[in-house]
């Protein structure tokens, strides 16, 4: 039995070069896409946040396209905690 859309999973991946300006959008799906996703970021031991206003956002981005600067703070704030806790710093 598979899942309403309206309750699928969504999962965004960015990638963000501080040449590149801003994030960019590198991977995004609903469902077992998200699913495959999210996997392959656990097994390749990248961090996931769940935020699901914040995908909701970004899954309105064209693939490969740089995070619209409304955007800038929220992923901004994301990208600094992530620095902080790879630093050891914090905790999840």
């Amino acid at each position: 039995m598979s899942r309403p859309p309206e309750t699928a999973t969504q999962a965004v991946a960015l990638n963000y070069d501080q040449d590149d300006g801003a994030p960019r959008v590198v991977a995004k799906g609903r469902g077992l896409l998200a699913d495959e996703i999210i996997a392959r970021a656990r097994a390749a031991g990248v961090f996931v946040h769940e935020s699901p206003e914040l995908v909701s956002l970004l899954m309105q981005v064209d693939m490969d396209a740089r995070i619209p600067p409304e955007l800038y703070i929220a992923v901004a704030e994301l990208l600094a905690w992530l620095y902080h806790l790879e630093q050891g710093k914090g905790t999840a």
